[in-house]
């Protein structure tokens, strides 16, 4: 039974495939041909065009002076001298956003964020980043998990022809699929994929003539760096291990072997590392929050350039990004606060119920004053894919121009326990004194010489940093509790200094 149903598919679905199996290209990294579904050049190159200016945007806009930006792009053209795919235009963005991060998109488009540019030790390792990334686009990845979704989507139309002969638990199983299981696999790249990766931007920066064991020395600080920053969460390290495909760039440890065994078989004379020009370079970029977006500080959110401030209980972790601040909290319970987009004058409860909430059923809508300052807030209960969830809408008007909102969620069972604490974090809210902004301080890159009888505690101990101080200055570093430090060696340190007039790279 189960051949004969199988048959019927291949029978129902054979015409599509037969059509789709036309869209192969010959793939410019490895040979042979690689089904894209027939995604051409300029397909990609409008896709990376037009989700641009989106990613600029996400990402809280491009980062850098013209001569750190200049610098970065110089890297990328030189790698792109070694590849083999000359079809497109190639474009290196810095992006002004703390989280280690590094991605491509189709059309040749190649971004980088200052925190992986702060945590890269010497050029050999940025360029290794880069030459990463230029294989996913030399190996036509992108075209390729476009053609897996496209035959994904061929074969589940096939099996819906057949579910309509099948059982309808049978029509509701591919269903199910479609919708969920598919698209989470197809939505990052894969195992194999990353691995090739690897092994393109290996072939790429050592044609450049860079170190090639740079390659396995970053991937070995990205996973120290997720292993910290997983501790940092109260998670297990070793959970990193495990293949994340949800993760833009996972570093588990076969990653950083298999990268070490290649890195010793490519031989090189004279190999570039560039380290203190690199360091030259991102002495002075900023590390962490960037004051224009507003900072974290442990439980504290603060705008400095906005005026404002909230304090967040304890158990929640903060999330800074352009547009929003996210807080995960306890058993699930979440806030979100951002800056209204179409304020209204009159009572905050009209925003509330007519522009904020208004395809919402609010209850216990109230004003309320909050050290001074108007708004209003409401209750809702709605549907969440797990079951029922609380909501509490609060809005508050900062000045005659400017609405900031609060969006809590909780589980019911959640809710009365966690509303004291919930109430206490909305009356944080506050304005800031001129005073107050100005003693608010930028953490940044600090590139300095090691003098003699300096340790690693002791140049630990001038970090501004809260917590787990050590553990940053090794990871930042790419130091082993055991590694001395000569007089003259260049390291980087994590300082506060004055907030400029513009927060930009050196």
């Amino acid at each position: 039974m189960k051949s004969r149903r199988f048959a019927i598919l291949v029978f129902c679905a054979a015409p599509l495939v037969l059509g789709a199996v036309q869209g192969c290209a010959t793939n410019p990294a490895r040979g042979g041909k690689t089904f894209t579904g027939g995604l051409s050049t300029a397909e990609e190159i409008r896709i990376g065009r037009d989700s641009h200016p989106r990613i600029v945007a996400q990402f809280g806009g491009e980062y850098g002076s013209p001569a750190l930006r200049k610098y970065v792009d110089g890297i990328g053209r030189l790698l792109v001298r070694n590849i083999e795919r000359e079809d497109l235009s190639y474009k290196f963005t810095i992006l002004n956003s703390d989280i280690v991060n590094a991605f491509a998109m189709p059309g040749g488009y190649i971004y980088i964020s200052r925190g992986l540019l702060a945590l890269a030790d010497n050029e050999a390792q940025l360029a290794a980043v880069l030459a990463h990334e230029l294989g996913h686009i030399t190996a036509l990845h992108h075209a390729e998990r476009h053609g897996q979704g496209m035959l994904a989507n061929i074969l589940l139309a096939g099996a819906g022809i057949l579910a309509g002969v099948a059982s309808p638990s049978a029509q509701r199983g591919v269903v199910a699929v479609g919708q969920g299981g598919l698209s989470a696999v197809l939505s990052s790249f894969s195992r194999e994929n990353e691995f090739e990766a690897d092994e393109l931007g290996l072939r790429y920066m050592t044609r450049a003539r860079y170190a090639p064991i740079a390659m396995s020395n970053f991937l070995r600080k990205l996973r120290n760096h997720s292993r910290l920053e997983a501790r940092m969460r109260g998670q297990s390290p070793d959970k990193i291990d495990s293949f994340n495909y949800l993760a833009t760039h996972p570093a588990p440890s076969e990653r950083v072997d298999r990268a070490t065994r290649r890195a010793a078989a490519a031989r090189l004379r004279d190999p570039i590392v560039g380290q203190e020009v690199y360091l030259s370079k991102i002495d002075g970029i900023i590390y962490g929050g960037d004051p224009d977006q507003g900072i974290i500080q442990d439980r504290i959110f603060i705008h400095p350039l906005s005026g404002f401030r909230f304090e967040v209980p304890e158990g929640f972790r903060l999330h800074n990004s352009s547009k929003a601040v996210i807080g995960i909290g306890p058993a699930g319970a979440q806030f979100i606060f951002d800056q209204a987009g179409k304020p209204i004058s009159g009572p905050v409860s009209r925003y509330l119920t007519r522009v904020w909430a208004r395809s919402t059923r609010l209850t216990e809508l109230q004003p309320i004053t909050v050290n001074g300052l108007q708004g209003a807030t409401g209750v809702a209960r709605i549907s969440g894919r797990h079951g029922p969830l609380d909501l509490r809408l609060v809005a508050i008007r900062f000045d005659a121009r400017t609405i900031y909102r609060f969006l809590f969620i909780t589980q019911p069972d959640l809710t009365r326990r966690m509303s004291l604490a919930l109430r206490r974090f909305t009356y944080s809210f506050r304005p800031l004194s001129e005073q107050e902004a100005r003693n608010v301080r930028v953490r940044k890159i600090s590139v300095i010489s090691v003098r003699g009888g300096e340790t690693q505690n002791r140049l630990a101990a001038r970090m501004n940093v809260p917590k787990y101080r050590i553990e940053r200055f090794r990871t930042l570093n790419g130091l082993r509790p055991s590694d001395r430090l000569s007089p003259g060696r260049r390291i980087k340190l994590i300082q506060s200094r004055p907030i400029a007039r513009r927060s930009q790279g050196s």
